[in-house]
């Protein structure tokens, strides 16, 4: 199956949500009054584009609406894409292009991080780059084997220590060893934690900020340490929660949104890019390997509404 038949297909119940909703409302009234921008806003705010974002789309369809004369609902929603697109944060290059560079995943528990490691340790391989993982994941041992098994299944060294050593040691050991292999993608996958822990958020940033030491020793300003948080969409606006608390601590640099497939919740992916200014760099529709691609937000929008 293409990946946009699959992106459609795990997009499928955000999308049905929305265009339900909708049809319902226009089989009452097409006119664009103002029920029915209060009714627009609602249903975007329903599939998890949070209370900002909807906001936004809805002033903006407003003033083209005004400026054009629209002469009514379906006009106006010919347009809703194009607005939607216009949320997503941009950056100028894929920070997992940069040669070379070194990416700090992190998370709440079970936002799929360790498989997002294995799947673009994989990714990396497959395009000629060198790949170092490691494991500061040092809380759960069932993390420690699950990223030897997507190690294993990349052919890639893994670093790794103990359960319950200190991860901010495991990243700097991680660092050395990139510098001792030539690696040009380093990828460090972190234990889950709390957002709303202070002492396990602290810890994190003193692993963010050891593993920035220790790369700049390496090569100033030349190996770039990137944090990027890997979020399961099926928390919605919980996972905007997450993101606030997470970007606050660490100053995130990109967002990975996984677990797509089956929920209705799509519209987080427009909700935090719009609000913390934060690009979407991949998001994933499965388990598999290749079910984790790079974000195009004009594909991810016509998954998502149709079209």
């Amino acid at each position: 199956m293409a990946w946009l038949d699959r992106l459609s297909k795990g997009l499928s119940r955000t999308r049905q949500q929305l265009s339900e909703a909708l049809n319902v409302y226009f089989e009452v009234s097409p006119d664009v009054d103002e029920d029915f921008w209060d009714k627009l806003e609602e249903t975007l705010i329903a599939a998890d584009f949070g209370a900002v974002a909807a906001s936004r789309i809805v002033a903006e369809l407003q003033n083209e609406s005004t400026r054009k004369a629209l002469p009514d609902g379906a006009s106006v929603m010919a347009l809703l894409s194009g607005k939607i697109i216009d949320q997503f944060a941009t950056a100028p290059e894929d920070l997992f292009d940069s040669k070379p560079v070194c990416v700090l995943f992190v998370g709440v528990n079970g936002s799929g991080k360790t498989t997002t490691v294995g799947k673009l340790a994989k990714d990396g391989v497959q395009n000629g780059r060198s790949v170092l993982v490691g494991s500061a994941d040092t809380f759960r041992a069932a993390a420690i084997e699950q990223l030897d098994i997507w190690a294993e299944r990349a052919q890639v060294p893994v670093i790794k220590r103990e359960r319950g050593a200190d991860p901010a040691a495991v990243a700097f050991e991680v660092i050395e060893a990139a510098e001792q292999s030539s690696a040009d993608l380093v990828l460090i996958d972190t234990a889950g934690r709390l957002h709303t822990s202070d002492d396990l958020m602290r810890e994190l940033a003193k692993v963010v900020a050891v593993t920035r030491k220790r790369a700049a020793a390496v090569k100033p300003e030349a190996f770039p340490v990137k944090t990027v948080l890997v979020l399961d969409a099926t928390t919605g606006q919980n996972g905007l929660t997450q993101a606030r608390a997470f970007n606050s601590s660490l100053e995130l640099d990109a967002v990975i949104v996984t677990k797509l497939d089956g929920t209705a919740k799509g519209g987080i992916a427009v909700a935090i890019s719009e609000e913390l200014g934060l690009p979407i760099v991949r998001i994933g529709v499965g388990e598999q390997i290749d079910d984790l691609r790079p974000f195009d937000p004009e594909e991810f929008v016509k998954a998502l509404i149709g079209g």
